[in-house]
């Protein structure tokens, strides 16, 4: 590409000393100014052109290749040469740098993703390239990737990363995380939840990863009430490649994955495919995964238009760790574990696993309890740059198709759960039996996305939004019955139907002005939901249609100032809205439904820059308003449903560092302080008793509580040394996390964990456009006994509070291989 990059003047000192300041500016072809292109120098610094196209180097001592970057324009790396004399000497007003940027059409792709990401000046805001996310995927979900990201904190069932995932931004939970692809909402519509182990390998095509904390910038789908995460998947090739990506290690855990791509053909067409599968037994006992992949990429690339389709499904087969490990088997004694088996009424079968089994133990044994799940998606992009070079239109269609289950042995159900009739044995009446039942879901979510953006002179307007609609059908069977009453195979004894209609429509305004830059944000949001959900009819508790809809406002705005070459200030605050969930809506009346969840996110940041060093600091307070907890209160119709605490708040700081100063070494360390708290919350507590009334809820008040999961202190650490001559490098990444309560009381605790990885990745070049690459991974170092998650919950009997904890253990020290051919 260097070719394609004019330097019409070269590099002058500007100064007497050794050290040149460097001056440039970015054109596009018809030499007009390029605001907003993003200059990154091999030490990590970066800068922004300003509203004249004009950027400024400090302290330039050697020959060093900047990367020039800007969403349709493309990555190009540029030579800047201190060293050479200029043929004409400027005045010191004079650009020493100019640079021509042309437009290619095959990068309009990424003007999907960019309408909805926060500039790249935002402190707290994060870019994930190809590079770092490959050398690290052997296998493991996403949130595992980015387990070095600021305030991130992961989760594991299986105990390896690899099946059910789960991650926390700022103590926030999944379901509070807005996540797109291209553009496209990935949030399960009802639930909210984003479920990685439903799109097994997607990483292995994915390009990069926005990471946005707070409140980002408007998006498509559901809100953003603790971080985005934006997937844009893989460039547009101009060359034809492969790849056969080979991974293995510890609890018989293998990934294998080939990918073909033919680059674009007579430079119109292209197609890129990948077959993938990943397998583990699991940490946990009986905690297998079975996951299968692919993805498809094909389209057409013209003067000014591109028009793209993306395909790609996952199956997943896992078995159940839901239940978690009690706190008897992890902490306590078989004493504790006899007793633990005594209070919850375990079979002899039962007690023996537990107190056989030690950390990995699972409550699950029989063989087929497990989750099965196909997850179909399809998007159709069609972007267009008209003639005058200002305007870009981008419009995508997507369809999703879900469907599977859960299979569970249940154990002396009642038959009535299941609308089945008792059963007569001679002179016995039999209402309960051990039986098999599945729990479906199967879903459809469709829509469009759509954004017109304008880019002139220091000015960039983006207005857009999206259409979207999700049926969901929710039904259970029972497929095996020890008494079998009058049920028929394929009898559904629930069967219910959700309907989703969603629309957002968002305009953004951007204006640089030298050292100034502002971000106007704006969103409107309309939700309109349909359900089956519980109400009083004529005194009695029925299940009956019900409706309701949401009218969000969500307005936002940053600032960005340059004090110096090396110092920049940021500043924003943003409101999100957020509706309740499934759950919330189906286990209550209308006169007990919680209500919708309102969040201020305030949020400054300073970064600064100097010879091969990078800070950066962020202080941020997110304000909620009736923010959705559980209480443990039981509502009108006996479900333990989600409470809006009135006031709530996040406040921290969050610290990043980078440092390159030492030739082929590169250190990055991010360090995040927090207090988490509720105001004026109330804890119930069942209280069961042997006469009458037999059940009660005792009530407590409390001024101020520490909100769960959400510990006051999340630390990383990551090197990196490489060695060019061998083509090897070396990385060790540390993570820490202080303690953390599993409820809103204080009474059940996370304990603080800490972990290490090492790993090493060696590269043999072969012919032209070959490589081998040999990597291996050991995980938890130091073997480190950890749970990085859990719960916990309460009940009264006899005058004695008994709690039980149950909590997710962490694999011990492990290992990854692989070997990667690129051809």
């Amino acid at each position: 590409m260097k070719g394609k990059v004019f330097v019409f003047s070269m590099v002058c000192a500007l100064m007497a000393q050794a050290q040149t300041t460097v001056v440039g500016k970015v054109t596009d072809e018809k030499y007009r100014p390029l605001s907003g292109v993003l200059i990154l120098r091999p030490d990590g610094k970066s800068v922004s052109t300003d509203n004249k196209g004009v950027f400024i180097l400090n302290e330039v001592n050697d020959i060093e290749f900047i990367t020039v970057d800007q969403p349709g324009f493309g990555v190009i790396s540029v030579e800047i040469n201190p060293r050479k004399e200029p043929k004409s000497m400027p005045s010191p007003a004079t650009d020493t740098v100019r640079i021509v940027l042309p437009f290619t059409s095959k990068k309009l792709d990424e003007v999907a993703c960019i309408a909805i990401r926060l500039p790249s000046e935002a402190t707290n805001h994060t870019k994930v390239d190809k590079e770092a996310l490959n050398a690290k995927n052997m296998g493991q979900d996403i949130p595992f990737l980015l387990d070095q990201m600021p305030s991130v904190v992961t989760t594991s069932d299986a105990g390896n990363g690899i099946g059910y995932s789960g991650i926390r931004v700022r103590g926030i939970d999944a379901s509070r995380l807005n996540v797109t692809i291209n553009g496209i909402p990935v949030n399960d519509p009802e639930s909210h939840d984003v479920y990685w182990v439903n799109m097994p390998d997607l990483v292995s095509s994915t390009q990069s990863i926005d990471f946005q904390r707070g409140v980002s910038a408007s998006t498509n789908g559901a809100a953003a009430f603790g971080a985005a995460l934006n997937l844009k998947t893989n460039d547009i090739s101009d060359e034809a490649t492969g790849k056969l990506d080979v991974s293995y290690g510890s609890f018989n855990s293998f990934k294998t994955s080939i990918q073909a791509n033919t680059g674009l053909i007579k430079g119109k067409y292209f197609v890129e495919t990948r077959l993938s599968r990943i397998g583990s037994d699991g940490y946990i006992d009986r905690a297998t995964s079975n996951l299968r992949s692919w993805y498809l990429s094909a389209g057409w690339v013209g003067k000014q238009t591109v028009l793209k389709g993306v395909a790609f499904s996952g199956k997943e087969i896992t078995y159940q760790s839901w239940y978690g490990t009690p706190e008897s088997v992890v902490f306590g004694t078989a004493a504790d574990r006899n007793a633990f088996a005594d209070r919850n009424g375990l079979s002899d079968t039962e007690r023996q696993n537990l107190l056989n089994s030690g950390r990995t133990y699972n409550y699950y044994t029989y063989q087929n309890q497990v989750d099965h799940y196909q997850q179909d998606n399809y998007q159709l992009h069609f972007t267009h740059r008209f003639k005058d070079q200002k305007w870009v239109l981008n419009g995508a269609g997507h369809y999703t198709y879900g469907r599977g289950y859960y299979e569970e042995y249940r154990t002396n159900d009642e038959l009535s759960t299941y609308q089945l009739s008792p059963v007569i044995l001679g002179g016995d009446t039999i209402t309960a039996s051990d039986l098999i039942r599945r729990r479906w879901l199967d879903n459809h979510f469709i829509g469009s996305v759509y954004a017109l953006s304008y880019q002139g002179q220091g000015v960039q307007l983006t207005t857009g939004g999206a259409i979207n609609n999700y049926r969901g059908a929710h039904f259970g069977e029972v497929i095996w019955s020890r008494f079998a009453s009058d049920s028929d195979l394929g009898d559904r004894y629930y069967d219910e139907l959700g309907n989703k209609f969603e629309f957002s429509h968002y305009a953004k305004l951007q204006q640089r002005k030298q050292k100034f830059q502002w971000i106007l944000d704006m969103q409107y949001r309309y939700v309109n939901y349909e359900f089956l959900g519980l109400d009083f009819v004529s005194g009695e508790l029925k299940d009956v249609t019900q409706t309701v809809d949401f009218h969000f406002f969500n307005p936002k705005a940053s600032v960005f100032y340059q004090l110096k070459s090396n110092h920049q200030l940021y500043a924003s605050v943003g409101r999100s809205n957020r509706e309740p969930v499934r759950r919330d809506f189906r286990e209550s009346t209308p006169s007990s439904r919680p209500k919708s969840e309102a969040l201020m996110d305030y949020e400054v940041g300073y970064t600064w820059q100097n010879k091969g060093m990078i800070f950066k600091g962020t202080l941020y307070y997110m304000d909620f308003d009736n923010q959705l907890v559980l209480t443990g209160q039981i509502n009108d119709v006996g479900g333990y449903t989600r409470t809006n605490v009135k006031d709530s708040y996040r406040r921290g700081i969050e610290l990043e560092a980078k440092y390159k100063r030492i030739k082929n070494l590169e250190i990055n360390g991010n360090l995040t302080l927090s207090q988490n708290r509720a105001k004026n919350y109330v804890d119930y507590l069942d209280v069961y008793m042997d006469t009458v009334p037999y059940y009660t809820q005792q009530q407590t008040n409390y001024s101020q509580t520490t909100l769960s999961f959400s510990p006051s202190v999340i630390a990383g650490l990551a090197f990196s040394y490489t060695i060019p001559a061998w083509k090897l490098s070396l990385d060790w990444t540390s993570k820490f996390v202080s303690k953390q309560y599993m409820d809103n009381i204080q009474t059940s605790e996370l304990p603080a964990f800490s972990y290490s990885n090492f790993g090493l990745r060696k590269s043999f070049k072969m012919k032209e456009n070959s490589e081998i690459q040999l990597s291996a991974t050991v995980n938890n170092v130091f073997n480190q006994r950890y749970s990085n998650n859990g719960y916990a919950f309460s009940y009264q009997y006899a005058g004695v509070k008994t709690t039980e904890r149950f909590f997710y253990p962490q694999a011990g020290r492990n290992f990854m291989v692989r070997a990667a051919i690129t051809f």
